[in-house]
């Protein structure tokens, strides 16, 4: 079934009621789209309506929690998502302080179980393009084996991006998880796919979140896919952090093994060079 909405511009106007006087493409996916106002509104093609019910979902119960500021959203079909545009400007120490206590209490806020959807997102989501089932397990580890960390070795397997050999190497981890994991943790609400380029700084000195996968989880594995590509003034996110809720003793030690969920999945999208830095971090952690 085709929406009738055809373009960014008619889905953006209709779900803010105003017309539509410009668009600019930002990818293939991506429009900013001016209306008659002069605000900007960006406006996303959902590769289907999963897509679109799982992030919609996922950014109403982030803004729910109060905490950490996400774009308004101003509505959904199975084709499109639309929400404001953030004015981004450069990231700053203060800010990025705010930041980690914001997302110490956005964590805090809770879930109702590990693998938790956001109310009214679907059980089979995504993280990025690839598949993401929010099924939920009653302890941290078992769930994170199950439903983290295997599918994205066996997809891997299924497209010789790892070897059979390879994967009993994630395999020996998931055996070792519940002496691994540290402290026994809440189900906290994660964003879920928290790297860099979804953490836009704001010209207002306050970061928006966008792009989320969220769902219940583990604290630390936001916190570890954060620090796995870069992110500006990380120091002072995680002193901010720290400061609104401490982190259980060995955390550090404890990165490698969040890491494995979002290495693998870029293992399954990009291929072997992802799959070989996921083996070196299984390998790793066995070591502990």
């Amino acid at each position: 079934m085709h929406s009738a909405l055809d373009t960014p511009a008619a889905a953006a106007a209709h779900f803010t009621g105003l017309a539509a006087t410009g668009e600019r493409p930002l990818s293939s996916a991506l429009t900013e789209v001016t209306l008659d106002d002069g605000r900007v509104v960006m406006v996303k093609r959902a590769d289907d309506d999963r897509a679109a019910r799982a992030e919609a979902a996922g950014l109403r119960w982030l803004a729910d929690a109060g905490t950490v500021r996400v774009p308004e959203l101003h509505g959904h079909d199975a084709h499109w998502l639309v929400t404001d545009r953030v004015a981004t400007g450069r990231p700053g120490a203060e800010a990025a302080e705010r930041f980690g206590r914001d997302l110490a209490a956005l964590h805090a806020a809770g879930a109702p179980a590990f693998g938790a959807p956001p109310p009214g997102g679907p059980e089979d989501a995504y993280i990025g393009r690839a598949p993401m089932r929010n099924t939920t397990g009653p302890d941290w580890p078992g769930w994170y084996a199950a439903h983290r960390v295997l599918p994205y070795v066996r997809l891997a397997v299924d497209e010789g991006t790892l070897s059979p050999a390879e994967a009993a190497v994630f395999e020996r981890v998931c055996e070792r998880l519940p002496e691994l994991a540290g402290p026994a943790e809440r189900p906290a609400r994660l964003h879920g796919d928290l790297w860099n380029g979804n953490v836009l700084w704001g010209a207002d000195g306050h970061v928006r979140l966008i792009d989320p996968a969220a769902h219940g989880g583990h604290r630390e594995t936001d916190l570890a896919m954060l620090q796995l590509f870069g992110c500006p003034h990380l120091d002072r996110v995680l002193d901010g952090y720290r400061r609104h809720t401490p982190l259980a003793d060995g955390w550090t030690a404890r990165v490698g093994l969040h890491q494995l969920f979002p290495l693998l999945v870029h293992a399954v999208l990009f291929g072997r060079g992802y799959a070989e830095q996921a083996l070196t971090t299984a390998r790793t952690a066995l070591r502990h």
